[in-house]
């Protein structure tokens, strides 16, 4: 280790509290996962919209988030309150965010096409603010609980099975919730309801059990133009914002695209919902082995290991023949998930390095803005990978309501949900290899940093 610096002894969260702050991210993950999976159909299906004004709901909240992630970073920076910089946004945007998320599945109770139109998009923009209220500076806090280079993989770790949690209760929950209050509107609303208390009231229990470090409120006086500019000349962030926005267009890729390969590849899309809980139980079942693995190597090194894992997996999906067992597509699609989990949970525990590296350079902390762009890099990502997939399948011409495809299309789907997140892997796993932050690295920044306090 360079001029003999020793790391210092970590000190270690108790895994209750680990997995309470874990509930943040849970809740936060239902709305994502909800809106991403279900919201687009109710309201063409069940609120009477037309698509195309569905999709201008949808991305007026995305134009939103576009400003207030960043926004949201710099204002908990700087914040002043009893209780911390973070915590208090807990406590201030938790029923908010219950009430939004409840009123998106409601009725709006208007005859008028563009009043419905105004209503949701209203409700949704509202929802992506308290949205924003709550997971900017709930990430921000992050790297303040877990100081150490392994104990930050380590609640990212207990934060990946939150967010896989709340993807299998999404997926599940919200149909067998609206079924049990009697489909149709009354069974969304019920629905609506019910998830709205769900995604509230975990935030009691994170304000509770998290905490600030006053030795870490070392805010920044720089502008937001300076700070800004600051970010995108650190070169460790750049290439960590690179490696993330890619890793994060494969993940969505693969998620939107895999049930048009179940319906139209494989033929058997009843078979869509079993890969998604074998994908995801495989996320969870690898985290011990990740954690294992952490304690000898890099997080870059882990990154690039489970990225190329995916890869693997995924050239098997590709050339998967239908006529082929059943079984084997299934299981590629469970071992996938190892490689899978890696992409979300080793970006989110390097980003904490990252902020460390910055105060050591500037003395000042930014972890709010490189939160508030990171979560933003998040649903850019999401939303890029997504809008390309449409645009290719237009241009093959999808026909839509069941329609058979021609062999080019369906081509075109294989591609897109196996060798496509593969092409973004891959180019994620080669920016991975120029990231300079190791453990080494990272060992003595917190020295010098710990110093520097003593000082």
């Amino acid at each position: 280790m360079k001029g003999g610096s020793r790391a210092r002894p970590e000190e270690i969260l108790p895994a209750t509290v680990k997995a309470s702050y874990a509930l943040g991210d849970h809740t936060i993950n239902i709305q994502l996962a909800t809106v991403s999976l279900f919201f687009l159909f109710f309201l063409t299906e069940v609120a009477g919209l037309a698509p195309s004004r569905a999709g201008l709901v949808l991305l007026a909240g995305r134009t939103v988030d576009a400003f207030t992630d960043p926004l949201m970073g710099r204002l908990s920076d700087r914040t002043r309150l009893r209780w911390g910089r973070r915590r208090p946004y807990f406590l201030i945007g938790a029923l908010p965010f219950g009430i939004s998320f409840a009123l998106l599945w409601s009725s709006s109770g208007l005859a008028d096409p563009v009043a419905v139109f105004a209503f949701y998009t209203a409700v949704y923009v509202a929802n992506t603010l308290c949205s924003t209220v709550l997971a900017v500076p709930y990430m921000a806090l992050l790297p303040e609980l877990a100081l150490g280079y392994h104990e930050r993989t380590s609640l990212n770790t207990f934060r990946t099975v939150g967010v896989v949690l709340a993807i299998l209760i999404s997926a599940a929950g919200l149909p067998w919730l609206v079924d049990r209050f009697g489909g149709g509107a009354a069974g969304y609303a019920g629905a609506g309801l019910v998830l709205g208390v769900w995604v509230a009231l975990p935030w009691l229990v994170v304000f509770g059990v998290s905490f600030e470090r006053p030795s870490l409120r070392a805010v920044s006086h720089a502008s937001l133009a300076a700070s800004v500019v600051r970010l995108a000349r650190h070169r460790s962030y750049r290439l960590l914002s690179i490696l993330f926005v890619t890793a994060r267009i494969a993940v969505d890729l693969a998620g939107a695209m895999l049930i048009f390969y179940f319906t139209y590849w494989v033929g058997r899309p009843e078979d869509f919902p079993l890969a998604m809980t074998l994908m995801l139980g495989g996320v969870v079942v690898s985290l011990p082995f990740w954690m294992r693995l952490a304690r000898r190597s890099d997080k870059r090194t882990l990154f690039i290991t489970g990225a190329l894992w995916w890869s693997a997996m995924s050239i098997g999906i590709f050339l998967y023949d239908p006529a082929q067992p059943r079984w084997l597509v299934l299981a590629l699609a469970g071992l996938s998930g190892a490689g899978y989990g890696v992409a979300d949970l080793m970006p989110w525990s390097m980003l904490g390095d990252v902020i460390d590296e910055d105060q050591l350079a500037t003395g000042e902390r930014r972890d709010g803005l490189y939160a508030g762009f990171f979560t933003f890099l998040r649903k850019l990502g999401g939303a890029l990978g997504v809008a390309g997939a449409g645009f290719v399948l237009d241009a093959v011409g999808f026909l839509r309501g069941g329609a058979e495809q021609t062999p080019e299309v369906v081509f075109a789907i294989r591609l897109l949900a196996t060798l496509g997140p593969v092409l973004f892997l891959v180019a994620a796993a080669a920016v991975a290899l120029r990231y300079p932050l190791t453990r080494e690295r990272h060992a003595e920044i917190r020295d010098r940093l710990a110093i520097g306090d003593a000082g």
